[in-house]
């Protein structure tokens, strides 16, 4: 196989990824990464340069869904032009993972959140931020795109060690294998655990609600004012945005984050992976119930309901659990209709060209 730059290996890059790539596509086109998604165009890094880039006509002209347009972090081949200040994108490469959530509002189709990342950093503060069931939702986008997921609890310095620790306990008794860390960035306790965790050559994402506290964390790991922040909602505890579009950060020790815009909205559609895995002592309960096809709701020998009717079972955690069960399946429902329509549209256009 073709050698390929220290360069590359130095942001992430695994030659795995050209598995499936036809070996002349390598010597036309160079691999780069995309380092930021814009509204008409993308930034792509090879490891030392950063070059405007634009997708050649074809990727828009098959496009059928966002999911085949290119994201934060996936590796693309480009051909480069004007002595290396301008990249045209002709292919994505096969990614590893992709975080994408449903489109905000009522439109029903997927937005991307980036693509490649090793380690998702869900960052919660320890104010009146701090959700169990938000923090649910985020772990089911993150376990669906097989992710590994780390909470960062901000805010520290507002609690005590015995509040912190109660507030660890919580998380763990819904993700026991999850690690959950606390930081503040206003007297700097646990952000060397944080960059001792931040491997070189890995990407890391950092995903929360407004006002967490995540663009004051890059700004910590840079080491500089870089970013700006925003001030937070005294009447709500809600933050504003202070990210405006996602992108790719290299820092110092060699690892790579991508910061994301503050989520208001969580939804998620076609993640029966995520949804196991984030509430898996409910499908291990329901293997016990009288029924296979059990939902859980009225059935007589429900052992899901009788976990919650004992105690055993939170009944909030039940009750998300039936409404991102639903939700998942109503998205994914409208998606398909919707894909079913296109595809019909589709046709009648190309008849009546005919």
């Amino acid at each position: 196989m073709k050698n390929f730059p220290n360069k590359l290996s130095e942001i992430g890059f695994d030659p795995s990824l050209l598995e499936n790539v036809q070996p002349e596509s390598l010597e036309h086109f160079e691999i780069a990464r995309i380092a930021a998604v814009h509204k008409d165009s993308y930034m792509v890094t090879d490891g030392e340069n950063n070059v405007t880039a634009e997708l050649v006509g074809k990727i828009a002209f098959n496009a059928s869904s966002p999911v085949d347009y290119p994201a934060v972090g996936d590796w693309i081949l480009a051909s480069l032009y004007d002595d290396n200040t301008l990249a045209i994108i002709h292919e994505t490469l096969p990614r590893k993972s992709l975080l994408k959530r449903k489109t905000p509002g009522k439109k029903v189709d997927f937005q991307l959140i980036a693509a490649n990342i090793d380690v998702a950093f869900i960052v919660q503060s320890l104010n009146e931020n701090f959700n169990l069931r938000r923090l649910e939702r985020y772990l089911v986008m993150v376990n669906e795109a097989g992710i590994q997921p780390i909470v960062l609890l901000s805010k520290s310095d507002l609690l005590d060690q015995t509040e912190t620790a109660t507030r660890i306990a919580e998380i763990q008794s819904i993700a026991p294998q999850v690690e959950a860390l606390p930081f503040s960035s206003e007297n700097r306790s646990g952000l060397d655990s944080i960059r001792a965790m931040m491997l070189p050559g890995q990407t890391y994402c950092l995903l929360g609600s407004s006002g967490v506290g995540k663009t004051t964390l890059l700004n910590t790991l840079i080491g500089k004012e870089k970013y700006t922040t925003k001030t937070v909602s005294s009447k709500e505890s809600k933050g504003r945005h202070a990210t405006t579009h996602r992108q790719l950060i290299r820092l110092d020790s060699g690892a790579m984050i991508v910061d994301t815009p503050g989520m208001r909205e969580l939804g998620n559609f076609s993640a029966a992976k995520g949804v196991e895995e984030t509430f898996s002592e409910i499908i291990a309960l329901s293997e016990q119930c009288r029924f296979s096809d059990c939902s859980h709701v009225g059935e007589k020998g429900c052992a899901v309901m009788a976990a919650v009717e004992q105690g055993v079972l939170p009944s909030d955690r039940y009750e998300n659990y039936l409404k991102m069960t639903r939700e998942s399946a109503f998205h994914e429902m409208s998606y398909f209709e919707k894909r079913k329509k296109d595809k019909q549209f589709a046709k009648h256009c190309k008849s009546v060209m005919k």
